[in-house]
């Protein structure tokens, strides 16, 4: 299943945020977890994931700190700051709407969301 660009970008940010929430990490990471969480179905870019934690970190929303791997390469760590905190906590209220909208609309009689009417609907 491709995963459309819109909701793609749409989900990113509270995606980020809530990585970062769990505990601080760095782009390779972030972008592994995306990957495992969604079973494969998301699999991001650095393009894609790069810009975003740049936007958020100049929003105040995140916080960085170069550091110094085990393999000795520089690597640059993401930790969730309290306005990302809050960021976040709006996000989630903000998709749980949407969640139970769409949970209404497809658990309710008629087409559903494969736009074919159950048998005997």
């Amino acid at each position: 299943m491709r995963i459309g660009k819109d909701l793609v970008a749409a989900a990113a940010t509270p995606v980020v945020l809530g990585i970062l929430a769990e505990q601080e990490s760095y782009g390779y990471a972030i972008l592994q977890k995306v990957t495992e969480l969604s079973g494969g179905e998301l699999e991001w870019s650095d393009g894609m994931l790069y810009p975003l934690l740049h936007r958020l970190e100049r929003a105040g929303h995140v916080e960085s700190e170069w550091r110094t791997s085990a393999s000795g390469r520089p690597r640059k760590h993401y930790r969730l700051s309290a306005q990302g905190a809050a960021m976040l906590a709006e996000q989630h209220r903000q998709w749980t709407v949407v969640g139970d909208v769409l949970d209404k609309l497809w658990s309710a009689p008629g087409p559903g969301p494969s736009g074919v009417a159950p048998a005997g609907a």
